[in-house]
């Protein structure tokens, strides 16, 4: 069971490190520049990462892993929810579009409290659909791996922790 923990973790680290490694060829190479949404998602996918490569590393049980599970889960639905309004924004943009401040601007002015609503209201570069792969857009791809994350970390720290608990009880 140690084993598939650690695995898993390491996987959902690996697909993060992945899925920022394409994030930025696609901004230096292609030349698609990342919108305030786009880099908020980017660090709920680093912040993702770190936890599960330290859960990889430490390879928890019990009640640790649990809350490794959690806190992966949650990171992936606050990354799923920004992806999520980042796709309704692209089907249905803002009436009046503007090319907006970068992410970087709004949170040296502003607190996060007042930075934050600015961000999810959007820009016009927030609402633009640079590329598509199989009919879907950079946030939506974004949205499936989040949720894919989020429903390995609960498998992971509920479901198959459960299981290994209930087997090693049968055991003795």
């Amino acid at each position: 069971m140690r084993n598939r923990t650690r695995l898993v973790f390491l996987a959902i680290f690996l697909a993060c490190a992945m899925l920022i490694g394409i994030a930025l060829y696609m901004q230096e190479q292609q030349g698609l520049e990342p919108c305030p949404m786009c880099i908020l998602q980017r660090y709920a996918f680093v912040a993702i990462g770190v936890v599960a490569l330290v859960a990889g590393v430490h390879g928890p049980q019990g009640v640790v892993l649990r809350v490794y599970g959690v806190l992966v889960a949650v990171l992936a639905i606050g990354g799923g929810g920004t992806a999520l309004r980042h796709s309704w924004l692209q089907h249905f943009p803002p009436k009046v579009e503007s090319c907006g401040t970068d992410l970087e601007f709004l949170l040296n002015t502003f607190s996060l409290p007042q930075a934050l609503p600015k961000i999810f209201a959007g820009t016009g570069s927030c609402s633009k659909i640079d590329w598509r792969m199989l009919g879907l857009t950079i946030p939506e791809w974004a949205l499936m791996w989040f949720a894919a994350i989020a429903i390995a970390a609960v498998w992971i720290g509920f479901v198959a922790n459960k299981n290994a608990a209930r087997s090693a009880a049968s055991a003795k």
